[in-house]
């Protein structure tokens, strides 16, 4: 099933996909059709960045173009894990992945399959929530919508995602300035965040 998801995302496909939070949908960030896709499927403002997973710490190094001391210590501490870091992005990433921000945000995922499909994808997947805009996230395949199945290419199921993190996203936090900034509560509390950075 995943070389099958792996030679899809290869050729540009877009596909649905389990994380550790909620159920993925993405393809490769490289492939300048595949955002486009994504955008159009899920029905997403072009404004808004995708997030990214990363197959392991050498691929995030090379995406970003700084890498301050407090990504060191949250990423050596939750990694793989539901945080998702927003770092200044390498001048070779796509516009269309960071909307003109010069911004990724990027985490290593503690699922599996994730894990598996972001090597297939060349070591970067798009990471946007598999569900239209302004509808809520899914934990299983059977709350995926049909407009949004209609679109893709392919589904990994893996039996329902996330269900030991109390149905709650990644932690989002921006690492990108002078001072560590919570962008969007989630599975990790902003209190354990900032014990670890102390």
């Amino acid at each position: 099933m995943i070389s099958l998801a792996g030679k899809l995302l290869s050729r540009g496909g877009v596909i649905v996909y389990p994380t550790e939070t909620f159920y993925g949908l993405g393809g490769s960030p490289q492939l300048p059709e595949v955002p486009e896709r994504v955008y159009r499927i899920k029905g997403r403002e072009l404004s808004k960045p995708f997030p990214l997973i990363a197959s392991s710490m050498e691929v995030v190094l090379r995406a970003i173009a700084q890498w301050p001391i407090c990504a060191e210590i949250l990423s050596h501490t939750f990694w793989p894990g539901p945080l998702t870091l927003v770092l200044q992005a390498a001048p070779h990433i796509p516009t269309a992945i960071h909307a003109n921000t010069g911004k990724i945000a990027v985490r290593i995922s503690s699922h599996p399959v994730a894990q598996a499909l972001a090597e297939e994808a060349g070591g970067l997947l798009i990471a946007t929530s598999a569900n239209l805009a302004h509808h809520r996230a899914c934990r299983t395949t059977s709350e995926l919508h049909e407009e949004l199945l209609a679109g893709i290419d392919g589904l990994v199921d893996a039996g329902p995602s996330g269900g030991h993190l109390n149905g709650l996203p990644s932690s989002v936090v921006d690492v990108s300035g002078v001072a560590p900034k919570l962008i969007r509560a989630g599975c990790i509390p902003w209190e354990k965040l900032m014990q670890a950075m102390r």
